[in-house]
């Protein structure tokens, strides 16, 4: 009677499969029941569409299982692809790589170099430039000549107007000589108002009358080479302002120019106790002729 008093469940217990329990956090496969029931133990991951133990559907069901957030697939994670094309360097062959640095070296150098030599013609007297002085304007002059200084004692304090006049043939055979035009004055006016000036309004007759004034001593007379150079820098400057002006009249020409300087100290603040005399300078530079092929305008 052992057998008839086992409780009627005993049997199926026995003819069950024994349930073996997952390991703490492992995954179960989709649709699998955990021991607790269809909801898994804790730490099982739901696949998308199945139902969580609060009874929401779909990923926000899943439950991480580390307690720290989803889990994230190797396979999809943002690696460096190693087939993309490179677009440094690298991607030129060795030659190539060389000539780059070569040129990378050169241009390097080339700007190092530009830049001391700017440094030291702008750099008040030293023992590199009364030593190496000619080197260093041959590198400046023409195309990066610099018309300030370091550390300039006294700037500038001063108005001067370029002014010039002419000796011209009129039409007739007659000769007048002009009034003289205030060179400094129209570009002034073509600047005044106008928010983008031309270079050479702004610095062409400022700069050739500063070549001028620095390769000639107080008696207009020529220092070297570059005064015989400034002059004719000049002179075509002038038969080009006043063939602008049409100075000579219809069918004139001009024959000789002349330039002057009229100089006037900026007056102090009203706050300084500075006494400077505001009466104008002026500086006339001799009569200038005019070459034949310059005054038929061929100058440009």
């Amino acid at each position: 009677m052992a057998a008839d008093d086992a409780r009627p469940g005993a049997s199926r217990d026995a003819e069950a499969p024994e349930r073996a329990e997952a390991p703490e956090g492992a995954r179960l496969p989709e649709g699998s029941e955990g021991p607790d029931g269809p909801a898994g133990p804790e730490g099982a991951v739901l696949s998308e569409g199945a139902e969580g133990p609060d009874g929401t559907v779909g990923p926000e069901a899943a439950v991480p299982t580390d307690g720290c957030g989803p889990t994230e697939d190797p396979a999809h994670a943002d690696f460096p692809d190693p087939a993309a094309p490179r677009t440094t360097l690298a991607a030129l062959s060795l030659p190539y790589q060389v000539g780059a640095a070569l040129a990378l070296a050169v241009v390097a150098v080339v700007a190092c170099v530009h830049l001391g030599m700017v440094f030291l013609h702008v750099a008040p007297a030293n023992t590199v430039t009364k030593q190496h002085g000619e080197a260093i304007d041959d590198w400046v002059y023409p195309e990066f000549e610099q018309n300030w200084k370091l550390f300039a004692p006294n700037p500038l304090q001063q108005n001067i107007d370029v002014q010039v006049r002419a000796d011209v043939r009129t039409e007739d055979g007659a000769s007048r000589t002009t009034g003289w035009y205030d060179l400094s004055a129209e570009d002034g006016r073509a600047i005044d108002g106008n928010p983008l000036p031309s270079h050479t309004r702004q610095n062409e007759l400022r700069r050739a009358w500063d070549f001028f004034l620095g390769t000639h001593d107080g008696a207009n007379h020529p220092v070297g080479l570059r005064g015989d150079l400034s002059e004719q820098y000049l002179r075509r400057i002038a038969v080009l302002r006043l063939g602008r002006d049409d100075a000579a009249g219809p069918g004139g020409t001009v024959e000789r120019v002349q330039f002057r300087s009229v100089t006037t100290n900026v007056p102090p603040p009203k706050w300084s106790d500075e006494q400077i005399s505001t009466t104008p300078v002026y500086r006339e530079l001799p009569w200038w002729s005019v070459p034949s092929d310059e005054a038929a305008g061929g100058v440009r």
